[in-house]
């Protein structure tokens, strides 16, 4: 018999879970990972045909993708993947930064899909479905952290000096500032380890003495504070 078991820890374990991995999945993919220094574009047409000089923007550079603004646009700022292949990403940093995020990525998604079952299956193989979901989860905050560490590396790269000036050197981002999405992955890093210790919490709230009198008693549907 399938028990649905609600507790304010375990529901509050399983929506961190589920921002955590979309929180890191859209750091991944957004383009504002570096913020370029200030630029105009070379040239704009105006409305007779004349030539007129561009507003200034600042460029993101993303871990394969980037913004520009390009003069002939008349919708502004361009947004799209400067690497088509693996292999044209600005530096082997960045590869490997792209491999860990991806794995840690990977793992923190599964823990969301499978963290929404967790009010029928408290279990799997005998094991507690929470610690093995903790486990997992410290598992990507690993992978996370050494993606981080990784990236920084890469910004000697000519990629990023394109946009960052030619100061910019490993460790050391030239004109560029941070842009939101890298403190996200930062942020997202974080929750994921306090998801992991937290989960330990999900499983105590869900096999405590109360939950045990409530199935005893027949119920199927179990909801505590």
């Amino acid at each position: 018999m399938c028990h649905v078991i609600v507790t304010c820890r375990s529901m509050l374990w399983t929506l961190l879970s589920i921002v955590a991995a979309f929180g890191e999945l859209i750091a991944f993919m957004s383009t504002d990972w570096l913020v370029g220094y200030p630029r105009t574009p070379d040239a704009v047409f105006g409305p007779h045909g004349a030539t007129t000089a561009g507003e200034a923007y600042r460029p993101t550079l993303g871990i394969y993708g980037r913004c520009i603004k390009l003069p002939h646009l008349q919708r502004g700022i361009l947004c799209g993947p400067y690497a088509v292949h693996f292999g044209e990403i600005a530096s082997g940093f960045w590869q490997a930064t792209s491999i860990f995020l991806a794995a840690g990525i990977l793992l923190l998604c599964a823990v969301a899909f499978i963290s929404v079952f967790t009010m029928c299956f408290q279990s799997i193989m005998k094991k507690s479905i929470f610690n093995v979901c903790g486990l997992l989860q410290a598992i990507a905050g690993l992978f996370l952290i050494l993606g981080l560490m990784l990236y920084p590396a890469g910004w000697g790269s000519d990629k990023v000096q394109l946009y960052c000036g030619p100061d910019a050197a490993p460790y050391r981002a030239g004109l560029c500032s941070m842009g939101w999405a890298f403190y996200t992955a930062m942020g997202g890093t974080v929750l994921t380890f306090i998801c992991a210790v937290f989960s330990a919490q999900a499983e105590i709230a869900t096999s405590s003495d109360k939950v045990q009198e409530e199935i005893e008693e027949g119920k199927s549907l179990i909801c505590l504070l």
